[in-house]
């Protein structure tokens, strides 16, 4: 009985058995999370036209659901969400609390979330040398394994 149990829990047939699950819900609730994006921005575009002002905090909102529905694009068209692109939003979210919130915040409080702002840039630089540095070096392993093989086709010949 042991055996059994120990054979169909298995870890890699039962991740085998249960990844589809994994990418099918993933990608049920990045759509759900997408078409809720469109539905909150459109909502919010008829509220500003209700009361007929704009302002900068509007907009950094709409930037927000902007990268929100281009994270779940990107998504779509790579199978992965790059980690720059969540840590833009938090930026975005930070800047819009800072506008919205100038005013009435305590200097320790602004110097706080500019420090995060700060942080997070330095978070998101980093992580997009880490992506090119990824590139170049895969860029350098295409290029080697094709010196190899025109070697090997040349020592062929």
């Amino acid at each position: 009985m042991k055996e059994i149990f120990d054979r169909i829990f298995e870890r890699n047939r039962l991740n085998r058995r249960l990844h589809w699950t994994t990418i099918a819900s993933e990608k049920v609730l990045l759509a759900i999370i997408g078409l809720l994006s469109v539905v909150a921005s459109g909502q919010y575009i008829w509220g500003m036209f209700e009361v007929g002002v704009i302002t900068l905090a509007d907009l950094f909102l709409l930037f927000i659901y902007v990268e929100i529905i281009g994270m779940i694009g990107a998504f779509y068209s790579t199978n992965r969400i790059p980690v720059t692109l969540p840590i833009i939003i938090a930026i975005t979210a930070l800047c819009r609390l800072i506008i919205m919130q100038s005013k009435d915040m305590e200097a320790l409080t602004l110097i706080a979330e500019a420090a995060a702002v700060l942080i997070l840039s330095a978070a998101a630089y980093l992580m997009s040398l880490k992506d090119k540095l990824s590139q170049d070096k895969l860029k350098q392993e295409r290029d080697a394994a094709e010196k190899s093989d025109l070697l090997d086709k040349s020592l062929d010949e």
